[in-house]
C-alpha cells in the first residue's frame, strides 16, 4: 500500500497528472488478464490484444 501512496505523491509533487489515466488503464488490463487467465473467457480476451 505504501507503494501506491508514493506514486500518487510523486504525481502530485511533479504535476504529472497526465500519467494517471495511463496507470489506471494498464492496471485494469493487468487485472483483466490476471482474473480471466484460467477461465473459459481467456480465448476471447486474448483476441483483443
Amino acid at each position: 500500500m505504501n507503494f501506491i501512496i508514493e506514486i500518487f505523491e510523486f504525481l502530485k509533487n511533479r504535476k504529472k497528472f497526465w500519467l494517471l489515466p495511463i496507470i489506471i488503464i494498464l492496471t485494469l488490463f493487468g487485472a483483466l488478464l490476471f482474473f480471466t487467465s484460467g477461465t473459459a473467457l481467456a480465448p476471447f480476451i486474448y483476441t483483443i490484444f
